[in-house]
């Protein structure tokens, strides 16, 4: 049995105003899709498929190095881009995760975890974090409209780990209501997972699997990665 691991890195990364793929930005000296992968296999992910922005598959093969990985070329979302790699993912894989290329300081204890839950039996398993904030629900002008109780809150991160039939079924779905016309509403696999009535448990993520959105976030990465192991 072998676990992979699909981490789409087709976004342009437009908020990060650097003209090129966000998964190619650069922390400490790695590209974001480069530290992605290394997590994952320090974390026990054996095959990993990386979904690049169509065009630019050979510039992530350079960015990847003598990494191990197959890569693909994506689509204009993120449901395209992950059944784009369903194809190219071993045949013998018993459990598969779907990890962002932004979330690159992802630690491998995190990643262990999903993989762990998923083989104990849980077909969809997400990491969280709790939520510090207070969450305001807001009107079309801006007006708070009510406070909202954070206490049965999370914040999701990835990797996203599932057994291949379910998250196979949860994109033919998808593909399925795209076809007909409605609406894909869910912004992540354990979200069209949940379609399927599937039940999605959870494992501890970590604050350093935040996701590099911003060239602030990308600044906080440089600045984790320079002061060295927590």
């Amino acid at each position: 049995m072998t676990v992979a691991a699909i981490v789409p890195a087709a976004g342009r990364g437009e908020r990060l105003g650097l003209g090129r793929p966000k998964a190619l930005a650069v922390v400490g000296g790695l590209a974001l899709v480069a530290r992605a992968v290394d997590a994952l296999v320090a974390g026990g992910v054996e095959a990993v498929v990386v979904v690049a922005p169509p065009g630019d598959e050979d510039t992530v093969r350079a960015a990847l190095g003598s990494r191990r990985v197959v890569v693909v070329p994506g689509d204009d979302d993120r449901v395209g881009s992950v059944a784009a790699a369903l194809d190219a993912l071993p045949a013998d894989a018993d459990v598969v995760l779907v990890h962002d290329a932004a979330r690159c300081l992802c630690p491998p204890e995190v990643v262990s975890a999903v993989i762990d839950a998923v083989r104990a039996g849980h077909p969809a398993v997400v990491p969280v974090t709790a939520v510090a904030d207070t969450l305001k629900r807001t009107g079309a002008a801006g007006e708070v409209l009510a406070t909202v109780d954070r206490s049965g809150l999370a914040a999701v991160q990835t990797p996203q780990g599932f057994d291949p039939p379910t998250l196979r079924a949860a994109h033919q779905r998808a593909r399925e209501r795209r076809a007909a016309g409605g609406p894909v509403l869910a912004t992540d696999d354990a979200g069209l997972a949940e379609d399927l009535g599937v039940t999605v448990v959870t494992v501890p993520g970590d604050p350093r699997a935040f996701k590099v959105t911003t060239a602030l976030d990308l600044a906080m990465a440089e600045a984790l990665v320079s002061a060295g192991p927590a």
